[in-house]
């Protein structure tokens, strides 16, 4: 295997990171070729997390190993976000390795072995269908044997060992649950597209039909079907429609204390992850674009899941959601009360003189370099969340905060082209300074064409 200093690493990573999606995929199905013939000479794990981002919508033609093969009844159900906690339906990513390790190490090894070396030689030989049904027998073999170990405390407690930690040994409980109904799932996924659009009447009762057919067979894991529709759709709170159709109600009190809430609660997981981040964020060390999209977030989940479901002020998620949406109103009304002030410190005017505006600019100082940053980044904050302000509850202080900032550097606009236009050689390069300030401002809060339009005027009063 290859050894590289980390900062070779990084190098790699971001070029890999980069490429356009069609050649990503044609490297990745060239390496995918060369990890199943073993060579062993290329950092192949490595090359593909790198290429990862480019692959999400392009694993048409590539080459899928063993483990991939193993894994395909719970792919979607995988994560690669950071998680503190096990939440319900879904998979940490970084669970797959280990837990295979237990099963090719421990559990199962020679029948591990065969069927990494029987698939391998399959895939390789373009046998696809032959190398699934491997897979499937295997499923069989390993589900109910994986469920064993995890019954008995004393066997837990060693499994756990060996795996880490709690966390993906809840992990290895739904893989071994999903895996036992691995050729239906499969089926199902063969005919559907990787991202879905919309959930269709045709898409929901291809899941209904999956649903069924796991309750009458596998119970435990009928529940899952809606999650793994969920983790498909461009609108992840239409995957709702599937418990909604099965429970026929259409009440989040009723909903919310079914298995079928499963998507509800990861919803609502999701709702709080950026609930608790926007009432984590602290001046003056945020960043507006990411609060605003935290912001974002919240409003667009929160919104979809209130669409779906008629969620009730008295019920389970209605409560929650009320609490949410208090707490980020208090939040973000600060924040915006904070960013006018912010935002008019470096637009600071003072009295003019004869003849003048009532007004002008304060041009006596450079521009502080910190304020301007934190007048950026607030500037950033009000208009990221001009569309989501109401679902937070602050669309007034919202509103207010961009009338002010917006109708003050409006004024201050007038005022510092006249001051490039008049100034002398000696004032110039500060004026400069606050009129590129004020420019940057008007890029955020109104567009880069009125900054480019400003440019253009400050250049006919220096010219002037």
């Amino acid at each position: 295997m290859l050894r590289m200093t980390p900062e070779k690493l990084n190098v790699l990573l971001g070029f890999l990171g980069k490429l356009p999606a069609p050649l990503a995929a044609r490297l990745a199905k060239a390496v995918e070729a060369d990890r199943l013939s073993e060579h062993g000479a290329l950092p192949h794990d490595l090359i593909l997390e790198g290429l990862r981002p480019m692959l999400r919508d392009a694993h048409s033609g590539r080459i899928p190993g063993p483990l991939r093969l193993f894994s395909r009844p719970f792919e979607d159900l995988l994560t690669n976000r950071p998680r503190t906690q096990k939440q319900k339906g879904r998979i940490a990513r970084a669970s797959i390795v280990p837990i295979w390790q237990w099963i090719a190490g421990k559990l199962l090894p020679q029948s591990a072995g065969a069927f990494a070396a029987e698939t391998r030689t399959l895939i390789l030989t373009g046998r696809m269908n032959e190398a699934m049904e491997r897979t499937a027998l295997f499923w069989a073999e390993a589900a109910p044997a994986m469920r064993a170990a995890l019954e008995s405390e004393p066997e837990r407690k060693a499994v756990r060992q060996l795996l880490g930690n709690d966390m993906i040994l809840a992990d290895a409980g739904e893989m071994a649950l999903v895996i036992s109904a691995g050729p239906q799932i499969c089926a199902l996924q063969d005919k559907l597209p990787l991202r879905l659009q919309a959930m269709t009447d045709e898409f929901l009762w291809m899941y209904r039909a999956l649903y069924d057919e796991l309750a009458a067979a596998i119970p435990d894991a009928a529940p899952f079907v809606a999650v793994m529709a969920m983790n498909r759709l461009e609108k992840p709170w239409e995957a709702l429609r599937l418990p909604l159709m099965i429970s026929r109600q259409t009440q989040d009190i009723l909903i919310s204390r079914t298995d079928m809430g499963l998507v509800g609660e990861i919803l609502f997981a999701d709702i709080e992850e950026h609930a608790a981040a926007i009432r984590a964020a602290r001046a003056p060390a945020f960043d507006g674009a990411e609060l605003a999209h935290h912001v974002d977030r919240f409003a667009e989940l929160s919104n979809g899941l209130v669409k779906e479901v008629g969620v009730r002020r008295d019920g389970k998620w209605g409560q929650r959601l009320l609490s949410d949406r208090a707490a980020i109103a208090e939040v973000m009304e600060g924040f915006m009360e904070r960013g006018v002030k912010e935002i008019l410190a470096v637009l600071a005017m003072q009295k003019g003189s004869f003849g003048r505006s009532a007004r002008v600019p304060d041009v006596s100082r450079p521009v502080d370099p910190e304020k301007a940053a934190r007048a950026i980044n607030y500037a950033r904050l009000i208009v990221g969340c001009r569309s989501s302000a109401a679902a937070g509850s602050f669309a007034a202080a919202q509103k207010d905060a961009f009338d002010k900032v917006s109708g003050e550097l409006k004024l201050y606009i007038e005022e510092i082209v006249r001051e490039l236009r008049e100034c002398d050689s000696e004032r110039r390069a500060r004026v400069e300074q606050h009129f590129e300030l004020a420019a940057s401002l008007t890029a955020i809060l109104f567009s880069e064409q009125e900054a480019d339009l400003l440019h253009r005027r400050a250049r006919a009063a220096l010219a002037a």
